[in-house]
């Protein structure tokens, strides 16, 4: 192939992220709600019948599914699945920055307001709980921070003798910081905490 075919072929593409194919997609919302003219966000407590992480915190929200027209429309899909309300009772649903991890997941986050809170009625099996947070409580603390370190471990045939430095080889260990919120006898951490804090910094720029 010429230089110039190569060129012309790429310049027709769109760029997007290397092996898209391969990550899990998910989409959730952050539900804003109004309590006692006070502005709240809608937590869920996982059902302790879910064999993925019975019992943590997490907002609305799952896997994109083939049908879902877009992250937008699975997030939807999924707070009117999990929450039992209509689509009808979720307002200006806004997109804010995705996660693209290297564990081979993205997830789509989304701000939106809920009405009608009072005719939620949660899936039982999906759904132990619900709970709201006063948006000023995250606002006045900081989240506990903690390091999660990985270690790298090759499998048994790994070819040791193709790379410079063989078994001596000076992997670059990486770590996660794993934050966490403390609400009453409640905490919220994991990639909930993560994009919560994130939807937090947005709102003092």
């Amino acid at each position: 192939m010429k230089i110039n075919q190569i060129i012309t072929t790429l310049q027709a593409m769109n760029p997007g992220i290397m092996g898209i194919e391969n990550f899990k997609r998910s989409a959730v919302l952050i539900p804003l709600v109004e309590v006692n003219e006070e502005t709240h966000i809608l937590f869920e407590v996982r059902s302790m019948n879910l064999r993925s992480q019975p019992g943590d915190i997490c907002f609305p929200g799952g896997r994109i599914d083939p049908s879902d027209l877009s992250p937008n429309h699975c997030a939807i899909r999924e707070t009117t699945e999990e929450l039992g309300i209509s689509k009808k009772d979720i307002l200006d649903v806004t997109p804010i920055d995705y996660i693209v991890s290297d564990m081979g997941r993205i997830i789509y986050p989304f701000v939106g307001k809920i009405e009608n809170i009072d005719q939620i009625k949660p899936n039982s099996m999906e759904v132990g709980e619900i709970f709201t947070v006063p948006l000023d409580h995250f606002k006045n603390i900081e989240p506990e921070s903690y390091k999660v370190h990985f270690k790298v471990i090759p499998e048994e045939n790994f070819p040791f003798d193709l790379i410079v430095g063989g078994e001596d080889y000076n992997w670059q260990i990486r770590h996660v910081n794993e934050l966490f919120y403390r609400y009453e006898n409640r905490v919220i951490w994991g990639l909930t905490a993560k994009i919560l804090t994130h939807f937090l910094n947005l709102l003092e720029v």
